[in-house]
């Protein structure tokens, strides 16, 4: 069997590497899968040099929501190393001044002990309506807990 392909995925705001889970066992046999941990620096370069110090000298990438600014921000730094880009849900822009003031008012409610306030109010973003109380409103609800609140204030920071 030839080598397989490395790809590198990169999760969205409060996603662990369960959100990739389907998607790294289906592509088991044709892709060597890292899902990089995008909790630990709290500014986008930061976290795309993290990957890039971590990834294979050449690799396919993937991202979702805050996972593609990360991803953009690897083709700013090494756009020779990336062969492939997928991205989902994401935007190149910078968040508008309602986004980001929503932003602030997650991370002030969150500096008073509100951080299950804070995923239960991001899940109508995060789910469709008829999602929000079935298991996988669970999965979500989850992965957000295992990240943890000073990890969302980290990639909040980043993300503004």
């Amino acid at each position: 069997m030839a080598d397989l392909a490395p790809l590198v995925l990169l999760p969205g705001l409060l996603c662990d590497a369960r959100l990739w889970r389907e998607q790294a066992l289906a592509l088991h046999d044709v892709a060597d899968i890292q899902v990089a941990d995008l909790t630990l620096d709290d500014s986008v370069a930061a976290m795309a040099a993290r990957v890039l110090a971590a990834a294979p000298e050449r690799f396919a990438l993937g991202g979702l929501s805050m996972g593609g600014y990360v991803a953009f921000e690897i083709l700013r730094q090494a756009p020779e190393r990336v062969t492939r880009l997928a991205l989902f849900s994401t935007s190149a822009a910078p968040d508008s001044p309602q986004r980001a003031e929503q932003r602030r008012r997650a991370m002030a409610a969150l500096s008073v002990g509100r951080f299950l306030g804070v995923t239960q109010q991001m899940m109508p973003q995060l789910l469709p309506p008829s999602r929000l109380n079935d298991p996988l409103a669970g999965e979500v609800k989850a992965m957000a807990g295992r990240v943890g609140g000073e990890a969302f204030l980290r990639q909040q920071r980043a993300i503004l």
